[in-house]
């Protein structure tokens, strides 16, 4: 089977363009074999040949990763490790799926904690939480509020914020309300991708820059590459959004593209004319019609604005190019203390979704499993799920793994044409409906 597309790195990424430089990991070249194959470095990815690692350390592990690692969806994502569910109603099944969540998202957290600092990775890793904000009355009630009705569901600790103390907190008069919770970590996404795949354990053998170009599944798992060929008997996909052109969840999946932009550090006068004594993170009360924003540890606004539909997973330089204009122009809006500070760095990332919210986990034929499709959330799902799947490919008992299943399966979708109208009008609705949110 040939693979139709491939992510393409257009090298914008905004988090990693100021890190040190890195020499990738050298590309697969001539004939491999392998005990085990895992396609795809992201956190799913790499956290499952860890995992597979750690449980099988007789094994030769292989990552395959198309790009560098960290330049594609999982290094170019916000940088939130979330620990809470968005929204969750009073039926007992709901709330049993919510502490399911709860139970994932901070295993994937304690695991990911735990390789920051056994391996010593500087991506300015941070336990600040985040403000669930909301521009006005209107959004407070309608979003904020069932929130916090959720949290004492789930007996989670949280605080109301208000408008005032919000400006002294975020440095910027523009919300009316915020939820905050204390179990988020910030971190740069780029610099923990990078660091996960450069310490892997000594059983694996990452590839990078080694996008697979053909796979066969008749004999265990045959994949070609642009200048190599390797065989394994077992295979992890953890290739997201890009899972269907390996032959798996046609019809499942659908692609939304969230534009972000990053600016220069602030000079020590805007430091003191900002206001603001520590990094904070900002997710809103709506995510598609209102705007992510971060403040990092190196004195960095960014903002993540106007999530829409993909289904090429592409963006050109000339839409990219409005859409940091539009990112400035809110910038300047929402931070008039700091009225020089521009944007460095635009890119774009891609999501890929499903139309239940389930992920895509599990075996999906002998000797292929999966992890895939986190909706958004892809620093822990990825994280717990890449690790789960490992375990169940292992035959490991891991409890987590029945909260894993407990999400579900990826629903069956309507025909391309039609998911795709559905997916914009959708889209279209809720920005409309929620205009006053931005």
């Amino acid at each position: 089977m040939k693979i139709a597309r491939l992510p393409q790195n257009d090298n914008t990424n905004g988090w990693s363009a100021y890190l040190p430089a890195r020499t990738p990991h050298a590309p697969l070249n001539g004939d491999a074999r392998a005990d085990w194959l895992v396609i795809g470095g992201g956190f799913a990815g790499l956290a499952a040949a860890r995992r597979l690692a750690q449980n099988n350390p007789n094994d030769k592990i292989a990552l395959l990763e198309a790009h560098r690692c960290g330049e594609n969806a999982s290094g170019r994502n916000s940088g939130f490790a979330i620990d809470l569910p968005h929204l969750v109603s009073s039926s007992l099944d709901e709330l049993h799926a919510s502490h399911a969540y709860l139970r994932l998202a901070r295993a994937a957290i304690a695991y990911l904690e735990k390789q920051v600092k056994d391996h010593n990775i500087d991506c300015d890793w941070s336990r600040d939480g985040k403000y669930q904000t909301a521009v006005t009355d209107r959004g407070t009630e309608a979003m904020l509020k069932p929130f916090a009705d959720a949290l004492d569901m789930l007996e989670e600790p949280y605080e109301w914020v208000d408008a005032s103390t919000l400006k002294k907190k975020l440095g910027t008069a523009h919300f009316a309300h915020a939820v905050y919770t204390p179990g988020c970590v910030l971190m740069n996404p780029a610099a923990l991708v990078r660091g996960l795949a450069d310490s892997l354990p000594e059983n694996v053998t990452i590839y990078e820059n080694s996008p697979v170009l053909e796979i066969d599944y008749s004999n265990g798992t045959t994949v070609k590459t642009p200048e190599g060929e390797l065989r394994a008997p077992k295979t992890i996909l953890a290739t997201n959004g890009f899972t269907e052109q390996f032959g798996f969840l046609e019809k499942q999946l659908f692609h939304l593209a969230a534009h972000a932009s990053l600016t220069r550090p602030m000079t020590p006068d805007e430091q003191a004319a900002f206001g603001v004594e520590k990094p904070w993170g900002v997710t809103p009360a709506n995510a598609f019609g209102s705007i992510t924003m971060r403040y990092t540890k190196d004195h960095r606004l960014l903002i993540r604005h106007d999530i829409h539909a993909a289904p090429r997973q592409a963006t050109s330089p000339e839409a990219l190019k409005k859409k940091s204009d539009v990112h400035r122009a809110l910038l300047h809006d929402r931070f008039p203390s700091v009225p020089d500070l521009d944007i460095e760095s635009s890119w774009t990332g891609y999501v890929a979704m499903t139309r239940n919210g389930a992920p895509a986990f599990g075996q999906l034929a002998s000797g292929v499993w999966v992890s895939a499709c986190q909706n958004a959330i892809g620093v822990t799902k990825g994280t717990v799920s890449g690790m789960l799947c490992a375990d169940l490919a292992s035959g490991r008992d891991n409890p987590l793994i029945a909260d894993m299943q407990a999400l579900g399966t990826p629903a069956h979708m309507p025909p391309r044409t039609l998911m795709n109208l559905g997916v914009r009008a959708r889209i279209g609705w809720e920005k409309f409906k929620n205009r006053h949110e931005v």
